[in-house]
C-alpha cells in the first residue's frame, strides 16, 4: 500500500517541512505540492493524489471555497484541513466544505501520518485537542472561547472604516497610511475570518461581536 499525498499551502517553508515529516514513511508518497491556490484544481487530475492536504488560510483564493471545489471536480480525494487556528467555527466550515480531516500545523509527525491514514481508510480525523473543543461547544451552548480572532488595534480601525463604507484610499487618507498599507491589513481581515469579499468581511465581524 502506498498513499499518495499533495499539499498546498502558500508557504513553501510549511510544504518542506511537510515533506521532512512524511519522509521516514516509505508508505507515504507527496506527488504533488504547489503554493499557489490556482494551479491545485487543473494540476490534481495528473497527480494521482489520494489524500490533499490543504491550507485554509491563502492570499488570492479561499481555502474553505477551494476545498468544496477540490471535493466536487474529485470525490474520491480525501481532503486534510491544515490551519493554524483551532475556532470551532472554521473546523465545521470545512467539514461541511467536503474535508475529512482538520490538522493543525504544528502538528507532531505520528499524528499527520494517523490522519492520513484514517482518511485514506475512509474515516475522519480530528486531533484530540479539536475534539474537545467541538464537545466544549456544544456542552456550553456556546462558541469556543477560541472563536475570537485577536485583531490588532489598527485592524479594528480599519475594520470599523470598511463597515462604514469608505474605500480604501478614504481610509488611507484618514489614517495618515498609504494605500498599500490598507490593501494589505484588509486583505489580512479576510483572511483571518476566512471570508472572500468585503460583503461577507461586514457579515462574520458583525457575528463574531467584532463591530460595536
Amino acid at each position: 500500500m502506498q498513499i499518495k499525498v499533495a499539499i498546498t499551502d502558500d508557504h513553501l517553508l510549511v510544504i518542506n517541512g511537510i515533506r521532512t515529516m512524511l519522509a521516514p514513511y516509505a508508505h507515504i508518497a507527496v506527488v504533488y505540492h504547489t503554493t499557489d491556490p490556482e494551479q491545485l484544481l487543473p494540476a490534481l487530475a495528473d497527480t494521482g493524489a489520494q489524500v490533499l492536504l490543504l491550507d485554509i488560510q491563502m492570499p488570492g483564493m479561499d481555502g474553505i471555497e477551494l476545498c468544496k471545489q477540490v471535493v466536487k471536480h474529485y470525490p474520491d480525494i480525501k481532503v486534510i484541513a491544515l490551519s493554524s487556528f483551532m475556532e470551532t467555527h472554521y473546523i465545521k466550515q470545512m467539514l461541511r466544505n467536503g474535508a475529512v480531516g482538520y490538522l493543525l500545523k504544528n502538528t507532531d509527525p505520528e499524528t499527520m501520518l494517523a490522519a492520513i491514514e484514517k482518511v485514506y481508510e475512509g474515516e475522519q480525523f480530528l486531533d484530540d485537542s479539536l475534539k474537545q473543543s467541538l464537545l466544549n461547544e456544544v456542552l456550553s451552548g456556546q462558541r469556543s472561547s477560541n472563536y475570537e480572532i485577536p485583531l490588532t488595534r489598527r485592524e479594528k480601525e480599519i475594520l470599523k472604516l470598511i463597515a462604514e463604507e469608505h474605500s480604501n484610499q478614504e481610509i488611507a487618507d484618514m489614517l495618515y497610511i498609504s494605500l498599500r498599507t490598507v490593501e494589505t491589513h484588509r486583505l489580512n481581515l479576510t483572511q483571518k475570518l476566512a471570508v472572500k469579499n468585503t460583503a461577507g468581511l461586514v457579515k462574520e465581524a458583525i457575528k463574531r461581536g467584532l463591530l460595536e
